[in-house]
């Protein structure tokens, strides 16, 4: 892990399960933490949730669709916690989807009893398991959609910065993966594109964040769980700029500019875009590149 921060490591993580075995986790935080880099944990109890293919809950009753209940992600929230406040280890909370999880969350910050941020993604911000009704895989991910309560929860928690961070979880499949039945598909959505478009319709918008909040959740405060010398303009740093027009109307089509194109917003009119990029000083991106 040493070697690893040496050459440029940023943070560790077993995304897309769990570290089911507590003394392998303690272990690495054990290792992270003088390294002062954070674990990044995609918080999960396996037995919970095996088997599961979307929330559990009404809607997958009425569907016959196996579910993985919030208690599977709080749980394992729970744990991870615990650990990280014995090693001392930063913990960073992967793409927290249910109400649940929040409070575990909010009370542990509350105690300061471990070192700990949190993200939630775009798409438990806009949809919820309702979208699963049409069978549609591309409302397939892990953790996945959830109910309007917990929706109006993990809003609440980017207000009152119990959730720090929005990532997109982008998770890009074929068109060939995901058209086969429902239980069948791979989970995961892509959703680069689509975040700030979504972000600025489902919170700015609507005066859950400011234009300044969402910008710090989407770009400075993932800097900071990284380490990192960006999400910032300050004078020295990196000429890494967006520039975004918050009026814009846009309608999500295909084809993207990703290979993959799995994504349950196609077809969603959002307001809000990205219409230029910088990258160290040179323009990577304008919209204008749509056209051509």
């Amino acid at each position: 892990m040493a070697d690893l921060v040496a050459a440029g490591v940023v943070g560790f993580s077993d995304d897309g399960a769990p570290v089911s075995n507590s003394r392998v986790l303690l272990n690495a935080m054990e290792y992270a933490r003088p390294l002062g880099k954070a674990i990044l944990s995609h918080c999960e109890v396996p037995e919970l949730a095996e088997g599961g293919q979307m929330h559990e809950g009404r809607v997958s009753s009425e569907l016959g669709i196996a579910g993985m209940p919030p208690i599977a992600e709080s749980l394992g929230i729970s744990r991870d916690i615990a650990l990280a406040g014995y090693s001392g280890a930063r913990l960073h909370i992967c793409h927290v989807s249910a109400a649940a999880s929040v409070d575990v969350i909010r009370s542990a910050k509350m105690a300061g009893s471990a070192r700990i941020t949190a993200e939630t993604a775009p798409h438990y911000l806009a949809l919820t398991d309702e979208a699963v009704r049409t069978f549609d895989s591309n409302a397939k991910m892990n953790p996945p959609l959830r109910t309007r309560q917990d929706q109006e929860a993990l809003k609440k928690a980017l207000q009152d910065g119990t959730i720090d961070v929005i990532a997109t979880d982008h998770a890009p499949h074929s068109h060939e993966e995901k058209q086969v039945e429902f239980d069948a598909a791979p989970f995961g959505i892509i959703g680069l594109e689509t975040s700030l478009g979504v972000c600025w319709t489902e919170l700015v918008k609507t005066g859950v964040l400011t234009p300044m909040q969402l910008i710090e959740k989407m770009s400075t405060n993932p800097a900071q769980v990284c380490g990192l010398p960006a999400g910032t303009l300050k004078p020295g740093t990196a000429a890494d700029v967006v520039v975004i027009d918050p009026d814009m109307r846009w309608v999500v089509a295909e084809p993207f500019r990703s290979r993959s194109q799995n994504s349950p917003f196609i077809g969603c009119e959002l307001q809000g875009r990205a219409i230029l990029t910088i990258v160290g000083g040179t323009v990577r991106y304008d919209v204008g590149m749509l056209a051509e």
